[in-house]
């Protein structure tokens, strides 16, 4: 027992200074990106919301991309947001070893805290960008209500969760291999247009619904928007498929972190 409370005393000690290190690297990481005068880390959730707010205006205006009596700046705002989170997070990772090398040589700064802080900034810009321009649209009356908020804070946990387990990955293959860092951003735009962002799963014809569904942010995506539009149009989300697909992607991300800060001990 004694010894029970000693190494649950020990983790704890070890938990917050672990803690400390994110935030210290949140600090320096919102610093060097956006300064300390003007705007500042305004940025940080302001720079989506112009990208999102821009695509739903142009979207507006023309009337694409949606069909029948769909709510268009609803679905503008669920598609685009979703796709700012998993896309700039990963993307943000490339770099974030060799931008912090020196802050490695310290015995409590780890390769997952320095990926961890560019990921948790990314997730705080969308989600704030997310919520912000969805109160502003509302506020204004051209957005209504979400027919089910509580399956839209669902939708975005589980991508959130897909987001790390994700940036986790492309993070470590990216320090293992150039050709990856040379692909991922190419791999990124063919995502794009099959992620769920400009279509309903129900649009598709139905051979290519099954294909689609194979991707776990569409599954998101269709949470997302059945939270808000509730039955007006039948959507395809499966959780349970995306809670085990996070679930095995987390875990090869977890090893390949692993990996590679072994190997930066190693060197060092």
């Amino acid at each position: 027992m004694t010894s029970y409370v000693s190494e649950l005393r020990q983790f704890n000690k070890s938990f917050k200074i672990q803690l400390r290190v994110i935030y210290a690297l949140l600090m320096r990481e919102i610093i060097t990106r956006y300064g300390r005068h003007n705007l500042g880390f305004v940025w940080l959730f302001l720079e989506p919301m112009v990208f999102t707010l821009g695509i739903t205006t142009i979207w507006y205006f023309t009337k694409a991309a949606h069909g029948g009596n769909i709510p268009i700046v609803p679905f503008a705002v669920t598609g685009y947001s979703t796709i700012l989170l998993w896309r700039n997070s990963s993307n943000r990772v490339g770099n974030a070893v060799e931008a912090n090398i020196g802050l490695l040589y310290h015995r409590n700064v780890k390769v997952i805290d320095v990926f961890l802080a560019r990921i948790l900034l990314e997730g705080a810009g969308a989600t704030i960008s997310f919520i912000v321009l969805s109160l502003f649209f509302i506020s204004i009356g051209v957005m209504e209500l979400p027919n089910d908020f509580l399956l839209m804070v669902k939708g975005w946990f589980l991508l959130v969760w897909f987001t790390i387990a994700l940036a986790f990955t492309v993070g470590a293959l990216f320090q293992m291999s150039e050709v990856i860092d040379r692909l991922w951003h190419a791999i990124t735009y063919l995502l794009f247009p099959l992620s769920g962002t400009a279509f309903f799963v129900a649009w598709l014809p139905d051979t290519l619904k099954k294909v689609i569904l194979y991707l776990p942010m569409v599954h998101s995506t269709e949470m997302l928007r059945h939270g808000y539009y509730g039955n007006m149009i039948p959507t395809y989300e499966n959780p349970t498929y995306m809670i085990w697909f996070n679930m095995c992607l987390s875990f090869i991300g977890l090893v390949l972190v692993r990996h590679v800060s072994n190997n930066i001990e190693a060197s060092s």
